[in-house]
């Protein structure tokens, strides 16, 4: 089969491997009862489930057979109302016959997944704070949902929803306490937007912590940002066994890396994305963002460990087992958005571990997931150095030479719209005005430049998926250029530079004589991307070639806009995140969560309200259908009673979140 793209002439051509379908074993009969246990189906994020009693003959019958808001009355608390129009990004587990999740106004609740109905809420919750899962665990006796509560890790019988009183102090363990703090960053607050993850008998916390200033010694060096440190805490006490330090402490490995001891004031470098792990192995597997600052580094000058790297970490002990470094030095604000995907593949005839972590920079990495070694050569390359005072530029990136990247890394003249010769001439007068700039060019000083991938990715929070029955791997991705600068840091900034704070940082053709800020009707689109679409889509790969087989694009996009709806225009792509689910049979996927109050930098035409069904083998649409809002958290699917399930929580700029499940009549 040749590689496809689907937005036939407007895309630009490229070379077309050749995809050999591997032939699929014999079908079997599906299990009475399948799990999804973990966020992404497997403990290594795989988002693959082997059920096949929904299949690409009868998919088209998917019905609704129960919704169900995703703040259940039973779980308000304090008498809040439930929100409208809230970005709710979670995603449901599914456990030997009960639905568990986090409630959009916060408690747990566990849901009968035959009706949807409330069974227990987890009644001593305090905080309603953003959360995109939760974990299971059990020894066969007791099972457990961990979950944060605020600042606060928390632990909850998985059959009757109460807490447990010897786990931490009353009930939860206070996140801001650290083993062994570093005295000049004491922290008055921890958030994260992901959860708690299990390895063993070890549950691992990462998140973002927030610097209590007020609480600095005067005797020590003032600290930019509190580390992300990452922590392994006991299943069953809550007591804190290890502490790995994403910043190293003097005399620790990496601590070089940090010039000028320039590792002793700054912070971050944790994770804000979910973790992965390999239960035979031991491994916890993290993907860091970038320390303090995001674009701005002449505070810290070197490559920065463990910045911007693919760290594998023992379960039992916290010890570094290895890492990779994506990123020396990042100045682009490009952290890690998902975790690393175990696959087990074959190249060459041998059979490996690996591990691929994708990026915002359109990359991805593929390692050997037993010893941190790439799959196929990563190079460090040479990259441009721009002319900030006191930054400091890294002579070289590690440049994957397999797989391809996801999507653009530069923009040029060639990748502009033409839709209409004025739509383009409209593109090119926006593109003259900025330097157009490679991945890894460096921002500048006063100036303007186009940064392709965006700051939001290529590749974002909602990962990839991995089928191990054919090694396909499939990234969904956004295509957005953004423009970006570098300005003197002002009395609010600790940092001599920083990027502008500029809300309309996404390179856009204003609809002529149209408010931007009211649409052109309510409700409609009011600007085009400058670039040719997809504006979103998903991109597969044969992971034991580390070929790109196809890419197409995911939902319609502004296809209806006013200077568009006449041209009869293919699908084109959203810029909304929806995440995938690959099964036996099939590839799902939403068209993502609208733009108002959702996910940065969605336009007000991203998203869509249907939920589809593609051949996973070559890309093709299937099936649609329409649930009224868009899939705003990851899909999951399980068996039960021997019969097949889907669900996927669902989010609108105008109405209340909701959780869906969708099986056959």
């Amino acid at each position: 089969m040749k590689r496809r793209l689907v937005i036939a002439g407007l895309l630009a051509s490229a070379a077309a491997p050749v995809f050999v379908s591997r032939t699929f074993g014999a079908a079997v009969a599906a299990p009475k009862n399948t799990n999804w246990q973990f966020y992404g189906g497997t403990l290594g994020g795989t988002k693959y489930a082997p059920l096949d009693q929904i299949n690409a003959q009868n998919v088209k019958n998917l019905k609704v057979v129960w919704r169900v808001p995703a703040a259940p009355t039973e779980a308000l608390l304090n008498g809040r109302k439930a929100p409208i129009g809230n970005n709710f990004e979670h995603t449901p587990l599914f456990v030997d016959g009960r639905l568990f999740m986090r409630s959009e106004t916060g408690p747990l609740v566990a849901l009968d997944p035959l009706t949807g109905k409330t069974l227990w809420v987890d009644k001593q919750a305090k905080e309603a704070g953003r959360s995109r899962g939760i974990s299971y665990w059990t020894d066969g006796k007791d099972a457990r949902i961990f979950s944060m509560d605020g600042s606060n890790l928390i632990a909850v019988n998985a059959k009757t929803g109460e807490r447990y009183p010897d786990f931490g102090k009353g009930g939860q363990v206070d996140l801001t306490v650290y083993g062994d703090p570093r005295p000049n960053s004491p922290v008055k607050s921890l958030s994260w937007s992901s959860f708690p993850m299990v390895v063993g008998n070890t549950v691992v916390i990462a998140g973002a912590p927030q610097l209590d200033q007020d609480k600095v010694p005067p005797s020590t060096k003032p600290a930019l940002d509190a580390p992300g440190d990452i922590r392994g805490y006991d299943a069953r006490s809550g007591k804190l066994i290890w502490t790995f330090h994403v910043i190293p402490r003097p005399g620790e490995f990496g601590y070089d890396t940090w010039k000028n001891n320039s590792a002793d004031i700054n912070g971050l470098a944790g994770t804000w994305t979910w973790l992965t792990g390999d239960e035979k192995l031991g491994h916890v597997y993290v993907g860091t963002e970038a320390p303090s600052n995001d674009t701005w580094g002449g505070q810290r000058p070197g490559d920065n460990l463990f910045g911007n790297t693919i760290l594998c970490l023992d379960s039992k002990t916290g010890k570094r087992v290895w890492h990779f470094q994506t990123i020396h030095h990042d100045m682009w604000d490009f952290d890690h958005p998902a975790p690393p995907v175990t696959i087990d593949i074959t190249v060459d005839g041998k059979k490996i571990q690996a591990l691929a972590q994708i990026s915002k920079q359109a990359y991805i990495y593929v390692l050997d997931r037993t010893n941190g070694k790439p799959v196929w050569p990563i190079v460090e390359r040479p990259v441009p150095a721009g002319n900030v005072p006191g930054e400091y530029y890294s002579p070289t990136q590690p440049i994957p030479t397999k797989p391809e990247p996801i999507d653009l890394q530069e923009l040029t003249v060639n990748d502009l719209t033409d839709f209409t010769p004025e739509l383009h001439q409209q593109a090119l007068d926006i593109f003259k005005k900025y330097v157009p700039g490679q991945v890894y060019s460096p921002q500048r000083l006063d100036q303007d430049i186009i940064m392709m991938p965006g700051t939001t990715g290529a590749g974002n929070w909602p990962g990839a998926a991995f089928d191990p029955d054919t090694g396909m791997f499939y990234v969904p991705f956004v295509r957005n250029a953004v423009k970006t600068i570098n300005m003197k840091g002002g009395d609010n900034s600790p940092f001599d530079y920083d990027r502008k704070n500029d809300p309309d940082s996404s390179l856009e053709i204003p609809y002529p004589n149209a408010d931007p800020r009211k649409g052109v009707n309510p409700g409609d689109p009011t600007q085009l991307p400058i670039t040719k679409p997809p504006f979103g889509g998903i991109a597969a790969y044969d992971m034991n070639q580390g070929k790109q087989l196809w890419k197409i694009a995911n939902g319609d996009g502004p296809r209806n806009h006013p200077a568009l709806k006449a041209l009869n225009l293919p699908r084109l792509g959203t810029h909304a995140r929806p995440s995938p689910l690959v099964t036996k049979t099939l590839l799902f996927l939403g068209e993502g969560r609208d733009g108002p109050r959702g996910p940065s930098r969605v336009p007000v035409w991203g998203g869509g309200t249907k939920f589809q069904a593609f051949n996973k083998t070559t890309g093709d649409l299937i099936s649609v259908i329409d649930l009224g809002s868009g899939a705003s958290g990851a899909p999951i699917t399980y068996m039960l009673n021997g019969k097949q399930y889907i669900v996927v929580t669902l989010g609108w700029h105008d109405k209340p979140s909701e959780v869906v499940a969708l099986a056959l009549p």
